[in-house]
């Protein structure tokens, strides 16, 4: 009887299907509490079928299998990008760049040299300037790029999407002059004696943005595929799209039929249109592995390079404003509606927060939302959650809110912070560890094309706080810090948890997605100050690869 229980038990092995890929002699992180390392990891029809030894996952090879010998490298979860505009990125990376200029008179000279290649009349968009790389770091002015623009009309945002700068034929084609209000959430900057200086914030970019052509179905496409291609260069696999209007959705659905998606897409829609998926029965986590909605974000205020996020005191070089409360609180009650209706609906709310009122009265509202509906799974979301008090920090785990943040802010805005908000505020600025420790989900993003949609680079930030201009070697406010293998967890498993998708994927185990990363060195071995040169080698979606450090010429 012994024999044939043997039998059977080979027979079955040997029935089992050849795997389409097999990754061996590795060191793979899998972020399973179950078998958190592992050696070699077998992969089947987009799903993982085998994790564990050299042994083990071997015996899934055959002879069609793609095996490759990792030769000791280290192996992630594909890495999820949980708060990104993936359009405006993939434009940005064709449009003109502004981010790295160092002063005025760089930024006017790119501008000019960019308009010069453009057919006449075309818009100069996108830029993502900063005027903190500027000495002195003042606002840029349309009297500064008229003369270089010509006939182009312009409107090139701050790198935060918080603030741009409009040109002199931008204002004159959207009816904007001395005479024009403040929309409610806006302000026009204006001169000592009263004209616009062509710099617009919040609510008021939106003047100059109705005057814009809407990109056709072409051109959407285009930049959605370079936005995938900077992505999977990456190591990125996942994406929470914080834009994805309906005629981006509209291509997303387009490429996902021509199977031309490398990358998973949780396309989030704007939280004052929450009826429209409710109407229809669409409810948090709805979709395929390619193409997930169900997600509405809101802002409730502004930025701090823009002085619009809103604190309860006034900020320290612009005393006469404390920040900007969004159109959507303006008043209150309407976003606590939004909320609360589309939260009854049984959909996914995240609203942006930034300054330390806002980020107060949202938790305000979701703690409201909870007591009038009843308990559910909602996995209410932060978006940012960057400048919190000490006694709302807590508030985030007893409420289960997810804080989805970007690490690489925190040694971009170091650099100038303390000139806007006092020492009090930063110790609750980018506050990774003290989450973590309260208990807090964190699900890491970049916000790009606000910061680069390079996890590594946001692993280094977390884990070192290292400021860009090199004036913190040890971590501005280093007690914040996070391990490199926090962070990672924070950019797969949290990333995942965040958008309702942890059952599939964020963790290499069986039966998940095969999604996964190679990398050239080993993150969670060296230094974290070593972390941000590190290369992906291999970026596998689904089983399939559609990276390759080697053939990309980068080797």
């Amino acid at each position: 009887m012994k024999s044939l229980v043997v039998f059977g038990l080979a027979t079955m092995v040997a029935a089992q299907p050849a795997a389409t890929l097999v990754l061996l002699h590795g060191k793979i992180w899998t972020g399973d509490a179950a078998r958190p390392e592992a050696q070699a990891v077998a992969c089947l029809n987009g799903r993982i079928i085998a994790v564990g030894t050299d042994e083990e996952v071997g015996k899934r090879a055959g002879a069609g299998t793609e095996v490759i010998d990792l030769k000791g490298r280290r192996v992630t979860p594909g890495f999820n990008d949980s708060h990104v505009h993936f359009l405006q990125g993939g434009q940005a990376l064709s449009g003109v760049q502004l981010r790295d200029a160092r002063s005025e008179a760089e930024f006017r000279e790119r501008i000019g040299a960019y308009a010069a290649k453009l057919p006449k009349g075309r818009w100069i968009t996108r830029g993502e300037w900063d005027h903190e790389n500027w000495s002195p770091a003042r606002l840029p002015t349309r009297q500064l790029v008229d003369p270089v623009t010509g006939d182009h009309p312009m409107f090139v945002e701050r790198l935060d999407g918080h603030m741009g700068l409009a040109n002199s034929l931008a204002l004159k084609l959207a009816g904007v002059d001395r005479h024009t209000d403040d929309p409610p959430g806006g302000t026009i900057v204006r001169d000592a004696n009263g004209e616009p200086t062509g710099v617009l914030k919040d609510a008021a970019q939106g003047l100059v943005e109705k005057a814009m052509p809407a990109p056709d179905g072409d051109e959407i496409a285009e930049g959605v595929k370079a936005a995938m291609r900077y992505a999977n260069e990456h190591g990125v696999t996942s994406v929470q799209d914080m834009s994805a209007a309906p005629e981006v959705l509209r291509v997303y659905q387009k490429l996902l039929r021509a199977g031309e998606l490398t990358v998973r897409i949780a396309a989030q829609q704007p939280l004052a249109t929450w009826k429209r998926l409710a109407d229809v029965g669409i409810t948090a986590d709805f979709g395929g592995p390619m193409l997930h909605i169900g997600g509405l974000k809101g802002f409730a205020d502004g930025s701090l390079g823009s002085t619009t996020a809103l604190f309860f005191h006034p900020y320290l070089d612009a005393p006469t404003t404390s920040g900007l409360a969004n159109e959507e609180m303006i008043p209150e009650s309407k976003m606590r509606g939004h909320i609360l209706a589309a939260d009854r609906a049984g959909l996914q709310v995240m609203v942006h927060a930034i300054g330390d009122k806002a980020n107060k009265l949202i938790l305000d509202m979701f703690e409201a939302a909870e007591k009038e509906n009843g308990p559910r799974d909602r996995r209410f979301r932060i978006e940012h959650a960057q400048h919190l008090r000490q006694e709302d920090i807590p508030r985030f785990a007893a409420l289960g809110v997810i804080a989805s943040m970007q690490p690489y802010h925190a040694i971009d805005d170091g650099r100038w912070a303390a000139k806007r908000v006092g020492p009090e505020v930063l110790r609750g600025t980018y506050a990774f560890r003290s989450l973590l420790d309260a208990g807090v989900v964190l699900a890491f993003g970049s916000d790009w094309p606000v910061a680069p949609m390079e996890p590594l680079k946001g692993m280094y930030a977390a884990a070192t706080r290292r400021t860009l201009d090199g004036k913190n070697p040890g971590g501005w406010y280093p007690e914040q810090k996070i391990g490199v293998a926090e962070a990672l967890r924070a950019y797969t498993y949290g990333s995942a948890y965040a958008s309702f998708e942890d059952s599939m994927k964020g963790t290499i185990a069986v039966g998940k997605w095969a999604d996964m990363v190679v990398l050239s060195e080993d993150i969670l071995a060296i230094a974290p100050e070593k972390v941000e040169d590190v290369k992906v080698d291999m970026t596998v979606l689904g089983g399939r690869t559609v990276y390759r450090r080697d053939q990309h010429g980068t080797s």
